[in-house]
């Protein structure tokens, strides 16, 4: 049994994720932790909790959900895991990140690609490929408990953003119509922001994706 935490972190109000299961093996996505006092929110969390930390993963490379990724590969020893069309995205942070004002960010580079499962512990996710806010954008996806966390593809009555560079508005809607859509309408959606929400709401409410 997989159990999510959520985090709510930095300027752009952005949801990290923990997922951990019985074996206490924890698995972190997008950390955007960044001011000190964050990172000891989540730190603690692992502490109280006696997680082990084995892996790192980005839906996506955006700043907003990177901006912990140094922090938690130096501190649990742990590698990075990105899709290989967000290489492009990760190497740009350093400038972006000084265009947004976060001077005391500190880059680290991916470790390891992502293929079409991970695992931790007795768990297993699906990634699944969702493109168009961001060039690699993927989700993860976990059958047996029907949620899957989604970044910054789906919200709740929104879509992810796709002014950003690399981002394409067709794409992204064809995504969530042929993958997300794919889903059953049980399956919880966490996002990258805000609170969470359903698949079968959003083929009902979402404004983008009514035909």
């Amino acid at each position: 049994m997989i159990s999510v935490q959520k985090f709510c972190f930095n300027a752009f109000g952005e949801n990290m994720y923990l997922l951990y299961d019985e074996t206490k093996e924890c698995v972190v996505i997008d950390p955007g932790c960044y001011e000190k006092h964050e990172k000891d929110e989540l730190s603690d969390f692992i502490a109280t909790k006696s997680l082990k930390v084995v892996m790192l993963i980005n839906t996506h490379c955006h700043i907003d959900h990177v901006l912990g990724n140094f922090y938690v590969k130096e501190k649990y020893k742990v590698q990075l895991g990105i899709h290989p069309k967000e290489e492009v995205i990760l190497r740009a942070i350093p400038t972006v990140a000084q265009n947004y004002g976060f001077p005391l960010y500190a880059h680290t580079d991916y470790d390891f690609l992502l293929k079409d499962k991970i695992q931790f512990g007795n768990s297993e996710l699906s990634v699944l490929f969702v493109p168009g806010h961001a060039p690699g954008h993927v989700v993860f996806y976990h059958e047996g408990q029907s949620f899957c966390i989604g970044g910054d593809v789906l919200f709740r009555a929104s879509i992810g953003r796709t002014d950003l560079p690399y981002g394409d508005h067709d794409t992204l809607i064809n995504a969530i119509r042929t993958v997300m859509f794919a889903l059953p309408d049980d399956t919880i959606i966490y996002p990258g922001h805000g609170s969470e929400t359903t698949i079968g709401y959003e083929k009902e409410n979402n404004p983008f994706l009514q035909l």
